[in-house]
Formats: structure tokens, sequence, C-alpha cells
């Protein structure tokens, strides 16, 4: 199992890579959501999502050998960036299996990284069997986007930065897909805020995590029909699923309409652009669909990959 130990020897090995994100605060935010807020800004990390850091973590490790026969992952988007760009920064060829689905600003980054990519159709094919088909033709190391040791202790290091600036807190907000970022946050709490609760929040489309949260079963869900594209992941992992279960301490859903208008408010009174899974731990209290008032909450805001033209859309259908 993931450690503390983990993620703090994570944060040693990014330390010189990834960015010290901000911790944003707003008095209009505490207002909305009757809290004190402290938001972990992990849109403005490099690749913008916190992504980067189990990425780094990760690839870096790797014997020589592995690298020289390349890097092969499979991912909705920020995965794909992150290890596009480690790939780039170290040398390494990168194979990316992404959704033809997937924004075309994300398709557009990782080409630029110089990655290449295999699209494939979520609704009839494996993303998962097609990387692990490649991986025998070609050789290469698989580097799953969250169901790994060193990518799980890698994103613990956003929360870790969190409570070493702010302070313990009450709550801690994490959004949820397959398990990741949420794992390694919650092992951070544990140890630097103990009586800290821990929250993830996903998708109502995509609620496979809180179903199996709740029930101690793994549950799954098929290509969930959400704009949280960075949550459309079938299932929690053998990994994150027994974390998730020993750290977390309540799982939650909101809706795409909750989304939107968390978003609409980042974007427009906070000038943070965030994405609709970004916001997804920030929705639960900003739409107040969980009853915490009076407390001091930290949210991470996982990513700010977003098309502007499409969310110009979500916003306008507010008002429809």
């Amino acid at each position: 199992m993931v450690t503390f130990e983990d993620v703090a020897s994570a944060a040693r090995r990014i330390s010189s890579v990834a960015h010290r994100t901000p911790v944003a605060t707003s008095r209009l935010l505490d207002e909305a959501c009757g809290n004190q807020m402290f938001l972990k800004c992990e849109n403005l990390q490099r690749v913008g999502a916190f992504k980067f850091r189990g990425a780094y973590n990760a690839i870096s490790r790797l014997e020589d050998a592995q690298k020289e026969k390349g890097i092969l992952t499979y991912s909705s988007g920020n995965h794909a960036q992150a290890v596009a760009l480690v790939c780039h920064l170290l040398g390494i060829k990168a194979t990316i299996v992404m959704p033809e689905s997937a924004p075309a600003m994300k398709l557009a980054a990782v080409r630029a990284y110089g990655a290449d990519i295999v699209l494939h159709d979520p609704r009839t094919s494996s993303r998962e069997t097609i990387a692990r088909s490649l991986a025998g033709e070609r050789g290469g190391t698989i580097i799953p986007p969250f169901d790994h040791p060193h990518i799980i202790a890698g994103q613990g290091t956003a929360a870790m930065e969190l409570f070493d600036e702010a302070g313990s807190m009450d709550y801690l907000f994490v959004p949820c897909g397959g398990g990741g970022l949420l794992s390694g946050s919650a092992i951070a709490a544990r140890r630097l805020a103990p009586a800290c609760k821990v929250v993830g929040v996903e998708p109502e489309a995509g609620d496979d995590a809180t179903r199996s949260f709740r029930s101690g079963v793994l549950q799954s869900v098929h290509n969930p029909e959400t704009i949280a594209d960075g949550a459309r992941t079938p299932s929690l992992g053998e990994l994150t699923f027994p974390l998730i279960r020993q750290n977390v301490d309540e799982m939650m859903t909101v809706s795409d309409e909750d989304l939107i208008r968390t978003m609409q408010f980042t974007w427009s009174r906070m000038k943070l652009i965030v994405e609709p899974t970004g916001v997804l731990g920030l929705a639960a209290l900003f739409r107040h669909r969980h009853p915490v008032t009076g407390r001091k909450v930290g949210v991470i805001l996982s990513g700010g990959n977003v098309d502007i033209l499409t969310a110009g859309r979500w916003f306008e259908s507010l008002n429809r």
C-alpha cells in the first residue's frame, strides 16, 4: 500500500520540476459557501492539471532500459498531457491511447509535446486492452492514469502542499475519477491533519466510486455521459479502491449543472479558469450539496483544460 513516506518522497523528487501552485481565497466564495475556503489551484500546474505530479514521479523512477523502450498510457486528456510532457523533458518516446471524443485542445497539447496518439471509440473498445496490445507489439512500459503506487504518491503532494500552506482544516474536498488524486490526498490528510474529514466528489452520471465506497464492493460504469471528461473512468482501481475505503470519510456526487454554475463563478468572480472535473469538489460546497457550514475547508481544483467556446455554450445554457 502507498504510505505517507511515499508521498513525501514524491514531493522531494518533483520539487525542482513541478509548480508549487497557489492557494486561492475569496471573501465572495466564503460567503457563497458558508465556510472559510482554501482552493489549491492545480489548474495552474504544468499541463494545467495535477497529473504532472504523478507522471513525473512515476516515469522518472524507471530504469534506463525501460525508458529506452518508451512509455504507453491511456487517458481522456490530462494524464495524457502530463505523460507527454514528462517524456518530452526526459527524452522518452510516448504513445498514448485517447478517446475520439477527447477535447480538441487536449489532443493538440499531447501532439505538441511530441507524443504519438492512438484514437479509439470508448463505446466499442477498451483503452486498457489497446494499450496492452501495443505494449506487446512494440515493447514499452505502461504508466496507468491512476492505479499505480508512484502515481498515487505523486498526486498526494498537492494536498501535502495545501496543508503546509493553509494549516490543518476541518474538511478536504477532492475530485474523484479513478481515485489517484483522492487516494494520495487522503493519505496526506491522515498524517498532516488527522481530524480533517476527506470527501471525494464525482459526477452523478459516473457514480461508481460512491457506490463502491458505500457497498464495499467495487462497482463500475460504462462511458458515463457527463461534461466532467476527466471522471469518465469505468471504476476505481485495485490500489485506489482499498485506499479510499481506508482513508476517505465520505463520497458524494454533483450534477453537470452544478459543475457549470460553479465554473461560471470561478471564471467570472475569481478569474480562475477551471474545467468541469476540476470543480467537482468545489461544486459540492458552492451548490450546498454537502451540509457543511462555518468550517475551514480545503478544496483541490484539479485542472483547467477546457475549450473556451464549449464553456461559453455551457454558460449560455444556464440562461435558457
